[in-house]
């Protein structure tokens, strides 16, 4: 934990789940696996995309942007938050989209009262009232994964170290905007209505990509768009409305897991099987080990004759 926040992974089904625990309606998430328009265009509307990469620790501050332009005078008109403490970004991403669509969605009456409530305020006033927030924290945390370990989130980061951060692009008042709460402003890429989304953001995407060795693969992007039970509804498709239901099931289930730590769970159970073994005595439980030993060299020597030194899980 840092600062009361826990870190979220970037998951779709996290995603869906907190917006609608914060009491939005008919919204969910979907992960693009390429940056392709076509298919981001077929899951229209389109509310904004989360986009997550590893944080280049170390890099010096520029006073432009490496991309598009700042556009200060704009948090005036619309919900930009400067981020004022750790592992809330993937929160305040999603926010930072769906407090700009309120026209568009129905994002709840706890979510309108924040919005309401900091209208007047500053990004980095905005940033502490959510931040301070214990609905958006509280909902927040309870999608966070369970561990028994120690978080070393709270020492300061060093260049060897792999941060992750979440922003979002979302077209607002007929403009691309990148909104990032470690930038002083929201982040201009050009004129944009919602029906170009699509294929204005790929680009921009695309050039940030860029900017990483082509050996970085370590990216992940989720759409934010209308509830595709209501569109599979519309149109008749049983089968697609099947195959959504299913997804919110496992999405479900999967949330659930990550609730709870099985390290306890993992701990009885090997001492039910050491305990099974001892059961039969000094000599039975000294058999089982050296058969383990047996076993684990014959693997070694597998994997060195096909080439590939030690296998996988070997000590």
């Amino acid at each position: 934990m840092s600062g009361g926040w826990n870190t979220i992974e970037s998951d779709a089904g996290v995603f869906t789940y907190l917006v609608e625990e914060l009491g939005v309606k008919d919204v969910q998430f979907e992960e693009l696996i390429s940056l392709d328009a076509k298919f981001l265009r077929q899951q229209s509307p389109v509310y904004g995309v989360i986009f997550l990469f590893r944080y280049p620790i170390g890099q010096e501050a520029t006073d432009d942007p490496l991309d598009g332009s700042f556009d200060y005078n704009a948090a005036e008109n619309m919900f930009f938050a400067a981020q004022t403490i750790q592992n809330a970004c993937g929160t305040q991403a999603l926010l930072s989209v769906l407090l700009n669509k309120e026209a568009e969605l129905d994002i709840g009456a706890q979510l309108r009262d924040f919005k309401d409530f900091t209208a007047a305020f500053p990004p980095d006033l905005r940033g502490e009232a959510l931040s301070n927030s214990e609905l958006i924290r509280d909902v927040h945390n309870s999608f966070a994964r369970s561990t028994p370990f120690i978080d070393e989130t709270q020492r300061a980061a060093t260049e060897d170290d792999d941060l992750y951060h979440f922003i979002a692009y979302s077209p607002i008042n007929g403009v691309l905007y990148e909104l990032d709460g470690l930038q002083p402003a929201p982040i201009a890429h050009g004129a944009c209505s919602h029906d170009e989304f699509p294929d204005k953001v790929i680009p921009v995407l695309q050039r940030r990509i860029a900017r990483y060795p082509a050996t970085e693969i370590r990216f992940n992007l989720l759409a934010m768009v209308r509830d595709l039970r209501l569109r599979a509804s519309e149109i008749g498709d049983e089968e697609w409305l099947e195959r959504e239901r299913a997804k919110r099931a496992a999405w479900q289930w999967e949330n659930a897991l990550r609730r709870h730590n099985f390290v306890g769970f993992a701990s009885e159970v090997l001492k039910a099987v050491v305990r099974q073994k001892l059961g039969g005595g000094e000599a039975e439980y000294q058999r089982w080990v050296e058969e383990a030993m047996k076993k684990t060299q014959a693997r070694r020597e597998t994997a060195a004759r096909k080439g590939g030194g030690e296998a996988e899980g070997d000590d």
